[in-house]
């Protein structure tokens, strides 16, 4: 847990509680930094799986602020869980291919390249998150998902799939460019080839039972303010909006 904390505040004023996957814990962390430099209201930050962390609010835990992919968002949102019309979009992250360090790095170039490493890897990991989703939809659509299934793994919800390629569990790993960046023992390949490409819009919505929703609004806003671009590609990520 991330806790961060003003003087700049009321002492008086809780911390703004806030929930994300791990995909976008990077991101946050420096942004939080910069959002208490000009005096922002304090934030505590719990960062876990994505998958876990939309069972949560599901199961009617109560964060001011959510941050997930905006596919992740629409459920909560559906059900009353998140404030209607509170979603803004924030980060969009690309799918990247990553191999062990020291191992050969394979041609990914083009669609056909990318499917002939498939077909080579002796094992292929992916996440639980949209990254995940998004590779399972491109086998079944590539006619692979049967051949390839029994050297797949799904890296169980909130473990990175970094982790498993530098631990030799697997060969060939797809995961969130940002979620790799900076994770030891792995070589990134480089992003998914034309014609393959997946990103991924990460976006925050106020919790319904929010008692702090301008304070909250207020965060949301100055983290999608052109001003936190440089934040941003810093952390692996762009924009969601230009």
């Amino acid at each position: 847990m991330i806790v961060m904390t003003t003087d700049s505040r009321p002492p008086l004023q809780p911390p703004l509680r806030a929930l994300s996957s791990k995909a976008t814990q990077s991101v946050l962390t420096a942004l939080l930094a910069a959002w208490q430099q000009q005096g922002g209201q304090a934030v505590q930050l719990l960062a876990i799986g994505g998958v876990d962390a939309a069972r949560r609010v599901q199961a009617g835990e109560a964060w001011d602020v959510v941050f997930l992919s905006h596919q992740a968002l629409s459920p909560l949102l559906a059900a009353q869980q998140l404030l209607a019309g509170s979603r803004v979009d924030l980060f969009r992250s690309a799918m990247a291919v990553a191999v062990p360090q020291g191992a050969p790095v394979p041609d990914i170039s083009s669609v056909a390249a990318l499917q002939q490493a498939l077909r080579a890897a002796p094992s292929i990991a992916y996440s639980t998150g949209p990254s995940g989703v998004a590779l399972q939809a491109l086998l079944a659509d590539w006619g692979l998902a049967d051949a390839l299934a029994p050297r797949c793994m799904q890296a169980p919800p909130g473990v990175p799939v970094g982790s498993l390629l530098a631990q030799g569990q697997a060969a060939l790993g797809f995961q969130q460019y940002s979620e790799l960046l900076g994770v030891e023992g792995i070589h990134i390949v480089g992003p998914m080839p034309p014609g393959a490409e997946n990103d991924t819009i990460f976006s925050a919505a106020i919790g319904s039972s929010c008692t702090q929703a301008a304070s909250a609004q207020a965060l949301l806003a100055f983290m999608a303010a052109p001003a936190a671009t440089g934040i941003i590609t810093g952390c692996g990520m762009q924009r969601a909006a230009a």
